[in-house]
């Protein structure tokens, strides 16, 4: 008999941990796109719009930072005031480099949680340059373009 095809985890972790990675080797600035609204999801809600909030996880822009395979940790400055943010992984809707938008995009799981066997890269798009009117800005009126 065949061996059952063993239950994996999230691959959402190790590719933000890999676009992370690539933004700050080629001195790009590396942004988190959350969903706010998401259980768990501690960060200052003066920020947040339309349920999201994008986060600049530069070394130079927060201390302590921790890419989980559960969740983002770390501590950053929000006018003058250090507020400790945690991101469950779930939570993150994408991460891309500000300066050119490129980077990885995440579809919403149906369940909800982004760690159900479907997401074994399948729920995940890559994303060429997008064209500047699509391109999340960390600023009001952020917006995705989905490339399929």
């Amino acid at each position: 008999m065949a061996d059952p095809i063993p239950q994996t985890g999230s691959t959402r972790p190790y590719l933000i941990r890999a676009i992370y990675e690539w933004a700050v080797d080629n001195g790009l600035t590396p942004h988190v796109l959350v969903d706010a609204e998401i259980s768990g999801v501690q960060v200052p809600s003066a920020y947040v719009q339309e349920g999201r909030i994008a986060l600049n996880i530069h070394p130079r822009a927060v201390e302590g930072l921790q890419l989980g395979l559960d969740s983002i940790l770390f501590s950053a400055r929000f006018s003058g005031r250090s507020f400790e943010v945690e991101v469950p992984i779930s939570a993150v809707l994408a991460i891309y480099a500000r300066e050119n938008g490129r980077g990885f995009f995440f579809q919403k799981e149906p369940d909800g949680d982004g760690t159900g066997p479907g997401d074994g890269g399948d729920s995940s798009s890559a994303s060429p340059s997008p064209s500047s009117g699509s391109r999340p800005t960390g600023r009001k009126g952020v917006s995705l373009k989905r490339v399929k």
